[in-house]
Parts: structure tokens; sequence; C-alpha cells
């Protein structure tokens, strides 16, 4: 078999073939073991030369909320002059690589409304089952969430379907979305009209007239807003597919473009990485809080900051949280981190951007677009078909599942380098189906965090 052994200070080589690690020189019960360089635990057990390293004798050392310092260390990337994409320019100065209609229900009550008009326009629907019986922050959220969908620039037409009594009305989204285009966001409430799905069509086929006006036009890269996000990950993780999306991000960046990594969970025990790289003592602060708002969000639910890795992690070769994190965050590259995002915040500020919420696939997929990703690289050890609303492309870490999954897969991170993954995010920019798209799974899902009336 073939090992790897990721830095000069670890004490764990990983098998190439299964992703698990294995002790390259004696490790004693309660010596930290290292991988990526840095301690993604401590050993419960004496491990041997070559013995297995896993949940047998390993655990996490991962704790609450914590003390940091602001010590930047980072280097700004070298600019690099913008590759140029066709897209669609939006009234606000955006740009949108889709220019899809889209219903986006108000409430779960009219997604049945919303399946049968996206049914007969051809529109994407994107249900969910809240919005009503939801109160404080718990409702502030899936507002902000719609919101930024809502706005999304992939939309060519929005029809922002309601029932007419719910919590979260038309009258308050409206509210909440600031400025908008009002030729191109229309709104219905059910309850007002005798026939929803005759009013329903109508406005969804003035959006489609509209959108068919459109033209893509050659803007530079810098531009776009790519979402970075990890699911199903194994062992090859961070060593294949999430530092290629790393080198991609990095050279984005040095184009003027921003990234947005999210999954705050894992970041736990790869922070201090992020922390370094915070371009003000203001970010790093911010950045900070998001950490640690995040574990006390776990202890107030009586739960370990450390129960991340799921039964197909520890499969694929992953241990810890900490484990995790420090192969999840190398997505973000060496970019310097330049601004931090709540929930239904827009990324504004090119570099990376660190965005709050879980590391659950389909709310941190959903978390993304409503930042305004037009775009998304998904990591993936064990495979998933989950699609965004946005265009996801999947990069599969291991030449296996890319084999095995090929309806699922785009890219195979194993066997392909930087300038294929680039050169594929250009396309997509420029309109290539994703497998998501040609599947047609597009799918939303918002954080839930409150009582229910």
């Amino acid at each position: 078999m073939e090992y790897v052994l990721i830095h000069k200070n670890d004490n764990v080589k990983v098998c190439l073939a299964d992703g698990h690690k294995y002790a390259v020189r004696q490790i004693k019960a309660g010596e930290p073991v290292v991988k990526y360089g840095f301690p993604i635990g401590v050993a419960t057990k004496d491990v041997a030369p070559g013995d297995r390293v896993h949940t047998e004798n390993l655990k996490t050392a991962l704790t609450g909320p914590e003390t940091y310092r602001y010590q930047p260390a980072f280097t700004p990337p070298q600019p690099l002059s913008p590759a140029t994409i066709e897209a669609y320019v939006r009234k606000d100065g955006g740009i949108g690589i889709r220019n899809d209609l889209w219903i986006i229900p108000t409430v779960g009550c009219v997604d049945g409304v919303a399946q049968t008009l996206a049914q007969q326009t051809g529109a994407f629907c994107f249900g969910h089952p809240y919005g009503c019986s939801q109160l404080g922050d718990d409702l502030l959220v899936t507002q902000k969430t719609l919101a930024g969908l809502i706005k999304h620039p992939n939309a060519g037409g929005v029809l922002v379907l309601g029932l007419g009594c719910e919590n979260n009305g038309i009258d308050a989204m409206r509210q909440l979305l600031g400025d908008y285009d009002e030729t191109r966001i229309r709104f219905l409430n059910c309850q007002d009209c005798g026939d929803e799905i005759a009013a329903g069509t109508a406005i969804l086929e003035e959006l489609k007239a509209l959108a068919e006006t459109d033209q893509r036009t050659a803007v530079p890269v810098s531009k776009l807003k790519l979402g970075l996000k990890c699911g199903g990950s194994d062992g090859l993780s961070g060593i294949t597919a999430n530092p290629l999306c790393g080198r991609v991000t990095d050279r984005l960046v040095a184009m003027g473009g921003t990234a947005v990594l999210t999954e705050v969970p894992e970041m736990f025990g790869a922070e201090q990485l992020l922390f370094d790289r915070c371009v003000s003592e203001d970010v790093f602060r911010k950045a900070v809080a998001l950490i640690n708002d995040y574990k006390q969000y776990f202890l107030a639910h009586n739960q370990p900051v450390s129960e991340n890795p799921s039964p197909g992690n520890k499969e694929g070769g992953i241990t810890t949280l900490e484990e995790k994190s420090l192969g999840c965050v190398q997505k973000g590259g060496t970019a310097p981190v330049t601004a931090v995002l709540d929930y239904g915040d827009t990324a504004r500020t090119p570099g990376l951007n660190l965005l709050n919420g879980p590391g659950n696939d389909m709310v941190a997929v959903t978390n993304l677009a409503a930042a305004g990703c037009q775009l998304i690289l998904f990591t993936t050890g064990r495979g998933t078909p989950l699609g965004a609303p946005v265009p996801t492309i999947k990069l599969a870490t291991n030449t296996a599942l890319a084999t095995k999954k090929q309806s699922w897969i785009d890219f195979d991170a194993q066997t392909q380098n930087e300038n294929d993954l680039f050169e594929l995010l250009l396309a997509t920019a420029n309109g290539k189906q994703t497998k998501n798209e040609a599947n047609g799974f597009r799918e939303i899902a918002l954080l839930k965090d409150g009582v229910t009336l």
C-alpha cells in the first residue's frame, strides 16, 4: 500500500487506499497525535509504529469557548490579471451566471402551489417547511436567508409566493429586502386571489419574457463569488480535493474575486489558522465571536462541541473534529480573511469571507447561495447527489468514487489538477451544466433553532 506523510512534524501517515492513519513512530498515551503539522487529538493508549490510529486509540482535545490573541501572519496574494467570463449583468451591478426563474415560498403552507407552478412554467421551486409558527431570531434567520435567495443574481426573475396569514408575510419580506428590482421580483398572496395557479402562471410568464431579453456580457471573473463546501468527507479530503479548492480559491482571490467558507463547527480546532489571516483586528474579533458563539450554541443545548465527524467520516478515516477541521479549512487556501458574515448577509468584500452556519450539507449550501455565491465547489469522499440552488461542482477526493458515481461527480481531484479545476469553474460560469443541474437536483434547507407555536 502507498502512504503519505503530509507534514514533516506528523507522527501519523495516511494510507492512500483507504484514508486511514497509521503511526510512524511510538506514540505514548496522552501524547498529541499530529497530522497536517497540528494536533488532531490525544492518544488514549500507547500506539506502536505501524498501528492504525483511529477511534480505538485517539480522542478529541476540544473544549468550549477560548481566548485568542490577534497575531496576523499572512502574505497578501500577488495580483493576477482576471480571466473573463460571460455573465448576466444585473441592475445593481452584480452578475448572474444563470438566468433562471425561481419561486420562493414565504411559508411551507404554499409549497404545493409552488411545485405546481414550477411544473407548469419550468421555474425552479425552493420549498421549505417554515415561515409560520416562528418567533424572534429563529424567524429572522428564515427571513434573512430567504431574502438572500430572493435577490440572488442567478435568477432572471423571482416569484415570492405567500399565503396571507403567516408570520413571515410578504409585507415583512418586502421590508427586509430593502432596495430590489421591482421588475424582476414579484409577489403573490394565495389568499388574495380566486385562482392562485392562474395568477402565479401569469406573473411567471411575464418574468420569463423579461428574462429572455437578457444577454451574456463579458465581465472579469473578479465579480464571481465562490462558495466552498465539503460533505461526506474522508481521509483523503484534506490531501486531494480540499487543497485543490484552496489553490483555486487563492487564484480567484488574486484576480480580485471573493470566496466564502462556511461550516463553522468544521473550523473548531483549526480556527487559529484562519485568525492569523484576518486582515484587521476588527475582522479578527468577529471571527473569534463566530467560533466561540457557535461553541456556546452547542453547550447551550447540552451537547459537546466535538461531536461532529459522521459515521461516514469515520469509516473514511476521519477520527476527531480537529482532524476534520484541519482538512476542511484548506478549501480557503491561504487567502486573507477579509469579512465575517451572518445568515443572509451578502458577500461584498473581495478575499476570503467566513459565513455563519452549521456543517449540515443542505443548510450550508443554502447559506452560501443566500450570501450571493453564484457557484459552489463541493468536495466529497463518500459521494452525495445533493445540489444547491446554484451550480454545484462536485469534486471526488478519490478516483474510485469519481468512476463509481459519474452521474454525481464533476471532477476527479485525485487525477486532475488546479488548472483543470479553474477551467471547469470558468466553463461552468459561462453556462456549462454541472451534474446537479443536469439531474435537476436543487434543494434548500433553513436553520431551525427556536420554539414552534
